[in-house]
């Protein structure tokens, strides 16, 4: 229940990016504080922990700075929850939440790691997904306020986003009479070599794309997913080799940092085998495969696989479905990329690396979660963690980016 005001002392930072203070012993959780202020906030307990609502800044923060997004504080755009920190505190924020992750849900006694900033603090993301409600007589195109994932407000600017994807928007923004015609929607538009993509995610029928196309000029292809089935690919400027909707990195210069980095955890191996779980677009299948390296990369998106299968030379190989029913067939091998989505890897993925009788030399375990990452490494005690470094792909964000290097415990 709420209380009176509360002055509250800012110490520390959770997963999400809420600052931590105790009240009473109790944890309170504050969105959109800094380690070091203090603050007078409204409080509400629940049996364990605290949530505070800021209603001043009494002495603030070292590391506050003022946020440049109208959207972060008159509409508390949820898309982002640092932007009121300096960015050299927001990496050293990063480093704490991966360590604490691995310390107290992995258990494993490894210190903070190194967080590799991103060279693009601002405008850096190539892909925008909005939310689209049907209000009245027109969309509302935006994102949930970070107190409330039922409403949504009307974005119309993105300071961590590029000029062109906002452009484009803009664009689509005064055809939306073409879209299908339903409560909510969900699109995206997304930075292409040879132009932008749009993206639709909603409705049952949709038939005006090939307008769409046609009305917004910086659009090359349009794909949908109707309330079932896989995406499409329904409008197209011209032919091109696309990866379909899935595997878009949103900050080009930190993928391809990570990318080198995982790379040259690899190579110290030298591997014969090597699976590529989680593979998407196969960007590192492509890099190891060679005639002295067979390559088996595991992907659930059967268009992206038809893209990546021809393009890998025999015994290197691309299979269609889920990591976990494929992955026994695929090993042994001498190493094992992982690079699952936000949930992690499936029970069963551990439980066969675990039980494998000729187990990889190493595993290479690339995670946009702390939290689920260190779940997955308390399900591996057979493997020892060698290394850990972390990249900052979404600056202005609680996200990070975490890979592990991990090697079988030998007795």
């Amino acid at each position: 229940m709420s209380e009176p005001l509360t002055t509250l002392d800012i110490d520390g930072i959770a997963a999400g990016g809420d600052g931590v203070g105790r009240v009473d012993g109790m944890a309170v959780f504050v969105p959109r504080a800094a380690v070091g202020d203090r603050l007078t906030v409204n409080l509400t307990r629940s049996k364990r922990f605290a949530r505070g609502v800021i209603h001043e800044v009494v002495s603030p923060s070292s590391e506050r700075v003022i946020p440049p997004c109208v959207h972060y504080t008159a509409d508390r755009c949820g898309g982002c929850q640092l932007q009121h920190v300096a960015y050299d505190a927001q990496l050293a924020y990063k480093s704490v939440i991966v360590g604490d992750a691995l310390r107290r849900l992995g258990r494993r006694d490894v210190a903070n790691p190194e967080v590799s900033a991103s060279a693009e603090q601002w405008k850096y993301r190539n892909k925008l997904t909005l939310h689209l409600r049907w209000q009245g007589t027109r969309w509302i195109a935006g994102l949930h306020p970070y107190d409330d994932a039922t409403d949504v407000f009307d974005l119309r600017e993105c300071p961590i986003t590029d000029d062109g994807v906002l452009e484009t928007w803009a664009q689509v923004r005064e055809h939306f009479a073409l879209l299908p015609r339903v409560p909510a929607l969900r699109a995206a538009v997304r930075r292409l070599d040879h132009g932008y993509s749009f993206t639709v995610q909603g409705g049952r029928h949709w038939r005006n794309a090939p307008e769409l196309l046609e009305a917004v000029d910086a659009l090359t292809e349009i794909w949908w997913k109707g309330e079932t089935g896989a995406p499409q690919l329904v409008a197209q400027r011209e032919a091109t080799h696309s990866a379909g909707i899935a595997f878009a990195q949103v900050n080009n210069g930190v993928a391809h940092e990570l990318r080198q980095h995982v790379l040259a955890l690899v190579a110290p191996y030298t591997p014969r085998t090597v699976v590529d779980a989680y593979a998407g677009a196969g960007d590192l299948a492509l890099a190891l495969a060679c005639d002295d390296c067979r390559v088996t990369a595991l992907e659930w998106d059967r268009e992206a696989v038809e893209l990546l299968a021809p393009r890998l030379t025999p015994p290197s190989r691309a299979i269609a479905g889920k990591v976990e029913d494929h992955l026994t067939g695929a090993l042994p091998a001498d190493v094992v990329l992982l690079n699952p989505p936000r949930l992690g890897v499936h029970a069963a993925v551990t439980t066969a690396l675990e039980a494998v009788r000729q187990p990889p030399r190493a595993i290479i375990y690339t995670s946009c979660d702390p939290a689920t990452l260190a779940r997955d490494l308390q399900r591996m005690p057979s493997y020892r963690l060698v290394s850990v470094r972390a990249f900052d792909m979404f600056p202005q964000t609680a996200h990070v980016e975490t890979v592990c290097e991990l090697v079988r415990v030998t007795t």
